[in-house]
């Protein structure tokens, strides 16, 4: 990284002088300015990171990056979520800088300039990946973060997840105790660490009660409604559909239900349904969905004190919180069946 030694170099003038030129500190002509501002663009110096740490200045901000291949804005996560960051980071005089990318690449150098910017002091990560750049970067550079989701290998560093496995598993087991015995499970997007935990959980509770792992009844699904639909139209096409459905997330719970409704069949008659996360919409679609209820915005709460503990340089009592989530039985799982 370019230093305020190289710019000096380069511009042939004094360390100094460019620093009167970045700060607008001290009387300098206007082609020695030209210079040090050609100087500083060519080597790609980035001043404020130095200057802050220098002066031992905060920004008072912690960054939230909207990624391109996670949930997305429309989301009901995030109306929580966000929430609870905001209010959390009020209380400690800080606020939350949201920004959105389009790409991987634009990711990549978002996270690289708010860091070498120092535009904020901490970030927030959610929606932990099974290959994560953002999170290995950001060790990398020591920057403070804490995430929503655990590593998927062995990276090191504080988060707050959510037990997908043991909820899964004991939505599937309920299902099992109706009288299903072909459920199929509608995955979340395969980047996504949560989808491999509720995968596991799916397996264990067909292994521990003897029913074969059909891989025709797991379909790739994704993160919204129409991944949704068109996952849940592929195992009603199966010759033996299943009669119960595990879905990745409430939305695509919604997208299947929809998809179920358009084949002029039933829910839960035909296809009982359990979804994952009790987003609002749960209890206003007809029937209520079923559910594993996460609630974020003690999530949001509980990674904002944790970041603020590790940029105040306070020991934090735990460095990896799993939660258990709660299985919400509403219309849409049903009565039970007859048993073998």
């Amino acid at each position: 990284m370019p230093t305020i030694k190289d710019v000096a170099r380069l511009a042939n003038v004094s360390t100094a002088t460019v620093s009167y030129v970045l700060n607008n500190s001290g009387p300098v002509s206007e082609a020695t300015r030209a210079r040090v501002l050609a100087a500083v663009e060519e080597l790609g110096y980035r001043p404020s990171i130095i200057a802050r740490s220098l002066k031992g200045k905060h920004t008072h901000m912690l960054g939230f990056v909207l990624s391109p291949y996670a949930r997305q804005p429309q989301d009901p996560f995030f109306n929580e979520f966000i929430a609870a960051l905001a209010d959390t980071a009020a209380g400690f005089n800080y606020h939350v800088a949201v920004t959105t990318t389009a790409d991987l690449a634009s990711e990549r150098k978002t996270y690289k300039d708010m860091v070498e910017d120092r535009r904020v002091d901490g970030f927030i990560i959610a929606d932990t990946r099974l290959d994560d750049e953002r999170l290995a970067y950001l060790i990398a550079a020591g920057f403070p973060f804490v995430a929503f989701g655990r590593p998927a290998n062995e990276l090191i560093f504080p988060y707050v997840d959510v037990d997908g496995y043991t909820g899964v598993k004991q939505a599937v087991q309920y299902l099992i105790d109706l009288g299903h015995r072909r459920i199929g499970l509608i995955e979340l997007s395969p980047t996504l660490v949560c989808r491999m935990h509720r995968r596991q959980g799916y397996e264990a509770a067909l292994q521990e009660n003897d029913l074969p792992l059909d891989s025709e009844l797991i379909v790739a699904g994704g993160l919204t409604e129409e991944d949704g639909y068109r996952a849940m139209g592929k195992l009603l096409d199966l010759v033996q559909p299943p009669t119960a459905v595990m879905a990745g997330n409430d939305l695509m719970a919604v997208g299947a239900m929809n998809a179920i409704h358009d084949r002029g069949l039933s829910v839960p008659d035909d296809v009982a349904l359990i979804g994952f996360d009790d987003i609002p919409l749960t209890t206003y679609v007809r029937p209520t969905l079923s559910t594993l209820r996460q609630d974020f915005y003690d999530i949001g709460e509980r990674v904002v004190r944790m970041l603020m503990a590790l940029l105040h340089d306070e020991e934090l009592t735990e460095t990896q919180v799993i939660l258990e989530p709660t299985l919400i039985i509403r219309e849409s799982s049903g009565g039970a069946l007859i048993k073998d």
